[in-house]
């Protein structure tokens, strides 16, 4: 099943630097091109958040191995962390937003890339975080206004931060911050050499191609449905069925629907809310990233403790 997964994500990889490439050809045929942000959070709500619509298996997994035979302690706590967040969001945002951008580079980085890296050592951990800053790291270098824009719209006003990030951006760290991301793409890709570790590279520069020619907004939501979400899709797709992939995808899709749904209608819902007061774009970017901040703890929180117990058990 290993070398299966790096088989078919070697081809996603390449299939979707191919679609970088063709879809940055646009912004020389087609003038001021752009895509709605309501086009990406539809996205975002039915590709993007998809791979995670299967974490009330993972939990109900968990509860057996901690033997807490009542499943519904998992959807309370799940709920709790995740409503949580939000609260915190809103009282502390600078500080949410911080450990949101550093939890997320690490999520990322070892989504990505864990299926080529066996080995759980602390220094491929800190790879995965460094590799995994890249996504963080370029909208803001090659879109700094734009990127501190979308800071303000959820609702991060400490200007001791954005000075912080002013002096990061004209004294050249940033750039220096990528390269080090780069060195760390290229460490990953030397550790135990195979063709399939050129998955590692494509994806380089397939974000590097996104942040340069689009927006934040529509470069995250290319990379986080379309690359991010569908190889994590694929390994779930195979551990329900290893033998036929048409048949462990409509498996998934059976499975998660349901949480795709429900997590859509309450966006749908909290969206209609919010635009009663502000205009529908800041709706829209507080709903996509402060949302996704939600899921987004409660997931990883998950996968550790599953990954964690498991290892115990063996």
């Amino acid at each position: 099943m290993e070398n299966k997964i790096k088989k078919i994500n070697l081809k996603h990889s390449f299939i979707f630097f191919l679609f970088c490439n063709i879809f940055s050809l646009l912004t020389f045929i087609i003038n001021d091109f752009t895509i709605s942000p309501l086009i990406c959070l539809l996205l975002i709500l039915s590709i993007g958040i998809s791979h995670g619509s299967l974490d009330n298996i993972k939990g109900e997994k968990l509860l057996k191995i901690l033997k807490i035979n009542n499943n519904s302690i998992f959807y309370l706590l799940y709920s709790l962390i995740t409503v949580a967040v939000i609260v915190l969001w809103i009282i502390f945002p600078t500080i949410c937003l911080i450990i949101f951008l550093i939890v997320a580079s690490y999520h990322f980085g070892k989504e990505d890339t864990q299926f080529l890296i066996i080995a759980n050592s602390y220094s491929n951990q800190i790879l995965f975080f460094i590799k995994g800053s890249l996504i963080i790291l370029a909208p803001i270098y090659f879109h700094f206004d734009e990127t501190i824009n979308i800071f303000k719209v959820l609702l991060v006003n400490n200007e001791n931060f954005y000075y912080l990030l002013d002096f990061i951006e004209t004294n050249n760290i940033l750039l220096f911050s990528i390269i080090l991301s780069t060195l760390a793409h290229i460490i990953l890709f030397g550790k135990n050499f195979e063709i399939k570790k050129f998955a590692i590279f494509f994806d380089y520069f397939s974000i590097l191609i996104l942040n340069f020619y689009f927006s934040p907004l529509l470069a995250f939501t290319v990379y986080f449905c379309f690359l991010h979400s569908i190889r994590h899709s694929i390994t779930l797709i195979l551990e329900l069925d290893n033998h036929d992939l048409g048949l462990g995808f409509k498996k998934f899709l059976k499975k998660a629907l349901p949480l795709t749904i429900l997590t859509a209608i309450i966006s749908l819902i909290g969206l209609y809310f919010l635009n009663n007061t502000y205009n529908l774009d800041i709706s829209i970017l507080r709903i996509i990233f402060i949302g996704l901040a939600s899921l987004t703890f409660p997931h990883i929180l998950l996968e550790y403790l599953l990954e964690k117990n498991e290892k115990q058990r063996n």
